[in-house]
Formats: C-alpha cells, structure tokens, sequence
C-alpha cells in the first residue's frame, strides 16, 4: 500500500520550493526523466478492465524499466478522515522488452506522458518521497525529443510513502505532518481533490529566494 497526496505549483516558483525541500529533507535532489505509456487491457483479457503503467526511467546510465498498478483508493469511515489517499500498489522490475510483452497478451496503448522534474527520497519517521514534475506529451508516438508541456507553467507535486495493513495511520500521520511545512507555497490533498494554487505562494517564494541569495542549494 501507499500513502499519496498531491499539489500544483507555478513553475515561475519551483526553484523556491526546490531551496525548502533542500532545507527539509536534508539529502541531495535525484533527477527525473521518465517515460510513462499506460497501458489499458482489451477485450480478451476479461470483463473487468485493468489499466497497468510501464515506466522507463532515463534519467539512469542505463534506462531501466518497471511496471506498476495502482488499485483503488481504501474506503470506509476512517479512510474518509484521513488527509491522505491509501492505495494498494503492486510494482516491479522489468526487462526492457515489457512494451512488446504486453502489447502481445492483449493491452493497448492509452496514451504516454515524458515527466521531467527532481525528486528528494529521505526518512521521517517512514521512507517519503517528494516529486515535483512536468508533464509533457508527444506530438508522434514515442518521440520524446519532441515532448511539450501538457500544462505550461504548471508542475506537479506529489508525495508518496508505502504503508502497510497495521500502520497506515501512522504513515499518513507522518504524510500530514511534512506537507505542513509547505502551505506557505502549495496545497497538497488526495488525488482527485484540486486545492489550485495557493495565494501566498508568490510572497514565500520571494522571501526562500531572497533568504538563499537567489540560488538553489
């Protein structure tokens, strides 16, 4: 399982959240530049339809590759009381040949997204993990030097941590807790929930930036 929430940020103020997670997190930034096909099941693989998203990361010397499905959000009284989103997740390692495989047993390419951005994985009570991102589609199939922003001047933000049956809470206590430290720049909530941008975002950026001598750390 996992705990998720997510926010936007204007792109004009990364930088500036980029200097807080630095402070924050205290590890270095890892880079992202990933290739994401999702795939949908077609008919022959039952009447349920399955969505599955194979992820290239080429941010490595080497592109490796993994597969991940992302079940649905955990209901009931107490899920609704949480700030976070809690989802089943399965995710693997695969061979660079996974494209082929599942275009092979039935799946169909849905559409296919480059995400290029950082992101800081460090400890806080759990494993979390920070990444800011812009989405940018491709204009032919697969043609990624030829990627443009999905939403210009905007970039995602999202938080993850895994979780389990027993501790759930208490990740997604420790999930709350951290993205407190970000208010002053964006909002983040569960996943289909949009808060928007925040209107003190500006006037915090401003202030990281002048309090850093302008520089990213």
């Amino acid at each position: 399982m996992e705990c998720v929430v997510q926010g936007i940020i204007e792109t004009q103020h990364v930088e500036a959240l980029q200097i807080l997670l630095q402070g924050l997190c205290g590890v270095p930034k890892d880079r992202v530049r990933v290739h994401e096909f999702c795939l949908k099941s077609g008919p022959n693989l039952g009447v349920v339809p399955s969505e599955v998203r194979l992820l290239c990361d080429l941010a490595q010397p080497t592109p490796t590759w993994t597969v991940r499905h992302a079940g649905g959000a955990m209901r009931g009284a107490g899920a609704e009381q949480l700030s976070v989103l809690v989802r089943s997740v399965v995710e693997s390692k695969v061979s660079n040949n996974a494209l082929r495989f599942f275009y092979a047993v039935g799946y169909k390419l849905d559409h296919e997204l480059l995400k290029i951005g950082f992101a800081f994985r460090f400890q806080r009570v759990v494993p979390i993990t920070v990444t800011v991102t812009s989405a940018n589609r491709m204009p032919r199939l697969h043609a990624i030097d030829d990627a443009v922003p999905l939403t210009p001047g905007i970039q995602l933000v999202e938080i993850t941590a895994p979780a389990a049956g027993d501790n759930y809470n208490e990740v997604a206590a420790a999930v709350s807790s951290f993205c407190e430290y970000l208010v002053p720049l964006l909002h983040l909530s569960k996943p289909g929930v949009s808060t928007g941008i925040v209107p003190t975002a500006a006037a915090a950026a401003s202030s990281l930036l002048s309090n850093s001598g302008g520089k990213a750390i």
